[in-house]
């Protein structure tokens, strides 16, 4: 490949697209403020509205006085920033398939994937303390399928977390590991709570990431996001589950499974430099790339967390 038929722009979206489609976590939050990053170091300010008081009414009677409504602002600090710098040696590529770059390319985004999914997942410490379900000094513990039902039931416990918090309904989702998949497929309620008609469209949508059910809302800045390869294992208990092998954990026993509304956090991220180029003392192409990303939990209420371990 020479120089002058690389493409910069074309390397940026392969890397990007890479990144979004295997990302879990950072689809499960509002994107709203993305397009205001420039790049690392930024800080975009949110801006949240009080509610307004809610005053009793007499008729032939003056109102209260007119009220101020208080205002709040939060700074959502794009303070992460990740590199990759590799090359492909002209002798090397003459001899592998021509789309090595290509591969190259999509791995980087690959290992983008991977720091960014935990560094989103780490925020479960800004969850509200009373939205919390077993700790690290008592993590929930015993045969999850005693009754057959545990794995499900702690589900269903999350979801009255959320709902004393008026959190909305349509949206919720939560991201298990996969053994806490592997209990839920044995609960009846998980796997046959459908109409057959129901069902196929679980599995259509569990296969190609679409929104059969009609959960996501267009422009809503969320949403069950599309295409393969986003960690989408359906329904339950009214959340849209997502396995991810990021969900944090201690010594691998300290499990803590999430569960909120994308409104509760925010996040932007974007590959701001993709820049293909010639090592001046090789012969090769190199492709050397730039990851700017922030996130931060907005109503630490809306966020639920489960502790808890396989056994």
């Amino acid at each position: 490949m020479s120089l002058e038929n690389f493409i910069p722009n074309l390397w940026a979206g392969t890397i990007l697209r890479a990144l979004q489609t295997s990302l879990v976590y950072p689809q499960l939050m509002t994107r709203d403020y993305e397009g205001e990053i420039a790049g690392a170091g930024d800080t975009v300010k949110i801006n949240m509205i009080g509610d307004p008081t809610i005053s009793n009414y007499s008729k032939n009677t003056d109102l209260s006085t007119v009220e101020t409504l208080t205002d709040a602002q939060l700074a959502l600090k794009i303070d992460q920033a990740k590199s990759f710098n590799f090359q492909v040696d002209d002798i090397d590529k003459a001899q592998q398939n021509p789309k090595v770059m290509d591969e190259a390319s999509a791995r980087a985004g690959y290992g983008l994937r991977k720091v960014t999914d935990a560094y989103v997942a780490s925020l479960y410490t800004d969850a509200s303390a009373t939205n919390q379900i077993g700790s690290d000094a008592s993590p929930i513990t015993g045969t999850w399928l005693a009754t057959g039902t545990l794995a499900y039931d702690r589900l269903v416990d999350l979801g009255v977390l959320l709902d004393n918090n008026d959190v909305p309904d349509v949206g919720r989702f939560c991201v298990v590991p996969p053994w806490f998949e592997g209990y839920l497929l044995k609960d009846a309620r998980f796997t046959s709570g459908a109409t057959a008609g129901a069902l196929a469209n679980l599995l259509k949508g569990s296969l190609t990431g679409s929104d059969p059910e009609g959960i996501g809302e267009s422009g809503s800045g969320y949403g069950k996001p599309e295409g393969p390869g986003n960690g989408w294992i359906g329904q339950a208990a009214g959340f849209d589950l997502y396995k991810s092998n990021q969900v944090p954990n201690t010594t691998a026993t300290k499990y803590k499974i999430i569960a909120g509304h994308p409104q509760a956090w925010a996040d932007g991220d974007q590959i701001v430099h993709a820049e293909g180029y010639r090592p001046e003392k090789r012969f090769g192409d190199a492709l050397k790339g730039l990851h700017v990303y922030g996130a931060k939990v907005l109503r630490p209420y809306e966020l639920a967390i489960l502790t808890g371990n396989s056994t």
